[in-house]
């Protein structure tokens, strides 16, 4: 089934709890806007496209409860950084301006369902800038757990698979939630995809040695100048390749570009629990566990969109 799917026996929202893969595969119901926004909070569901199409449906919950206005707000600062949740609970909104409980579910449907088409046209437009036998650096999750379905940067390497170019992933573990370690290899594994994993710290190395021919990474958000918000590790990687020379796309759908926020300086950047890095420090050890980190536009050699693929990144304000 999808990351993100609709049970409509159920009339509730089911996702598949990200925090037990690899070991288990496990789906949880969620029945009110509230839980939407916990799963959401706990990153049961996380990536951007994935967020966003939870968090529609976290509102069209809301909505047929009577309780939009305060299901909303809580969706919002489930995770404050990602664009697509803010937009996904805006279509809704105005969905139900428009024609009640019935017209916002059916606004999450066309989010969901969009979502699936998007990243199959990243792909196609991705997969070209993928020369045969390309061995790829990728950070954090991008794939269909990310998304609805198929993925973003993931969905790249997924497209130029299936035309037999024969990528070769090389996986950043991405501390300090593992989501490179946990879900990216076993999302290619089940693709048949080739790949080996490697320490987040290990990047600089490879790419030293001339291992990998491009990178690729998904975006949570992409400011109206063009910077990108992702995973943190995103920037020093986007550094790295601009020394050695390497391609560094970021693949996001046009959903995550926010025209409302001029650069990544503006951005909120969410912090998480200091637990999070703290596995292997001594007992009451502080930490600052930003999420997520900035890339400047200028680091960024293309964004691939479901538009195509835009070089400069003024493109975005088209």
């Amino acid at each position: 089934m999808a990351t993100v799917e609709w049970d409509q026996a159920e009339g509730a929202l089911r996702l598949i709890d990200q925090t037990r893969l690899p070991q288990a595969e496990v789906y949880l119901t969620c029945r009110t806007s509230a839980e939407v926004a916990r799963a959401i909070r706990e990153m049961v569901v996380r990536g951007a496209p994935a967020i966003g199409a939870a968090a529609a449906y976290g509102a069209a919950l809301a909505a047929r409860a009577g309780t939009l206005e305060p299901g909303a707000a809580e969706l919002r600062a489930a995770r404050p950084t990602a664009r697509d949740l803010f937009a996904g609970v805006e279509r809704v909104e105005a969905a139900f301006l428009r024609g009640g409980a019935e017209a916002a579910l059916e606004e999450a449907h066309a989010i969901a369902r969009g979502s699936v088409e998007e990243c199959r046209r990243i792909g196609a437009h991705g997969a070209g800038l993928v020369p045969p036998d390309a061995r790829i650096l990728t950070i954090c999750n991008t794939g269909a757990l990310a998304t609805v379905d198929y993925g973003t940067a993931l969905g790249v390497v997924r497209t130029a698979h299936g035309a037999g170019k024969n990528p070769f992933v090389y996986v950043m573990e991405t501390r300090p939630r593992a989501q490179g370690a946990r879900l990216t290899t076993w999302e290619l594994r089940r693709l048949g995809i080739p790949h080996q994993l490697i320490a987040d710290s290990a990047a600089g190395l490879l790419l030293q040695r001339g291992m990998a021919d491009l990178a690729l990474a998904g975006a949570d958000r992409v400011c109206a100048n063009g910077d990108v918000v992702n995973k943190v590790g995103t920037y020093p990687l986007a550094v790295l390749c601009r020394e050695h020379r390497v391609p560094f796309y970021v693949a996001a759908p046009s959903s995550t570009r926010d025209q409302g926020t001029p650069t990544g300086a503006d951005v909120q950047i969410e912090e998480r629990a200091a637990s999070e890095v703290t596995t292997f420090a001594p007992p009451g050890t502080e930490a600052w566990n930003p999420a997520f980190d900035v890339t400047p536009a200028e680091l960024v050699t293309a964004l691939i969109t479901e538009r195509g693929v835009l070089q400069e990144a003024g493109a975005w304000r088209a």
